[in-house]
């Protein structure tokens, strides 16, 4: 991230400079999008989940959703373009990219039906940015780090002390992330199933959109250790579950079937071997 504007301006040209950058524009579509999960969670616990500003919240989420990872996205592609490098790859490698395919399904929940599990990861992954944000540029905006003369004997080259708020932040991020990466793996794999289950009573568009959602999530799979590590649980837990001896024979052969057409599956649709190795882009701050 880019740092905070110099401490030795005013706090108002401060907050402007602060303003006037694409990551702060970033920084309000993440917390937007929170703002309109909460208020969507309001309509949603009421049952209301077709009232005017129940729609409103929800594709406002969408919206904030798209505007954040098309940022990122377009950061990305001008700075390779500066630096005159090539993609490798083309549309596979471009495809490749965790913030593309964020983007790409941002859009495709805006303009779907409802489905109130898609805004969660999206949650998850804004909770963290927005902390992050406030950490390194908020806070040292609104309260810089004060410039005090060394105590005698110490090390000219010393920090000055930290922020307290600062520091209670990155705890938090430090302990909790890969918990709740782990939760956001969760809930695409939860979300995959409500599909699913929509597009066996043939919901409108359902089809359609469990074929894009299975594109993405394979995606996932190949990209992310905690998707892996939650497929990889589910399993296990199948596995014990159909294992009971009280478990007839044509249960544990349909599991069987499942797992193999999975595998296949999944290895018939390993982007690496088409994008001669390229590594897949991480997903960026």
């Amino acid at each position: 991230m880019a740092p905070p504007p110099s401490a030795s301006l005013p706090l108002q040209q401060r907050l402007i400079a602060l303003a006037q950058t694409l990551q702060f524009a970033w920084f309000v579509g993440h917390l937007t999008l929170l703002f309109c999960i909460f208020r969507y969670s309001f309509s949603y616990i009421t049952f209301n989940y077709y009232s005017r500003w129940a729609i409103f919240s929800y594709r406002t989420a969408f919206v904030s959703a798209a505007v954040t990872y098309g940022i990122v996205v377009y950061k990305a592609f001008r700075a390779r373009s500066r630096a005159g490098s090539r993609a490798q790859g083309g549309v596979l490698s471009l495809a490749a990219d965790e913030n593309v395919q964020y983007l790409a399904m941002a859009l495709v929940w805006l303009f779907s039906p409802q489905y109130p599990l898609a805004m969660l990861p999206f949650g998850v992954y804004s909770v963290f940015h927005v902390a992050t944000y406030t950490r390194t540029n908020l806070i040292p905006t609104i309260q810089p780090a004060k410039q005090t003369s060394p105590a005698p004997g110490a090390s000219p080259s010393a920090k000055p002390p930290a922020n307290p708020t600062a520091e209670t932040i990155g705890r938090f991020v430090k302990e909790y992330y890969d918990a709740s990466m782990g939760l956001v793996a969760i809930l695409e794999i939860l979300l995959w199933g409500r599909i699913l289950l929509s597009a066996i009573i043939f919901a409108r568009g359902s089809w359609i959109l469990i074929a894009i959602y299975t594109a993405f999530l394979r995606a996932r799979y190949a990209q992310s250790s905690f998707v892996q590590g939650q497929f990889s649980h589910l399993e296990a837990r199948v596995d014990s579950l159909v294992g009971a001896q009280s478990t007839p024979p044509a249960a544990r052969q349909a599991w069987d079937t499942v797992k193999n057409a999975a595998r296949s599956f999944r290895d018939a649709t390993d982007i690496g071997r088409y994008v001669h190795g390229a590594p897949a882009q991480k997903k960026a701050a």
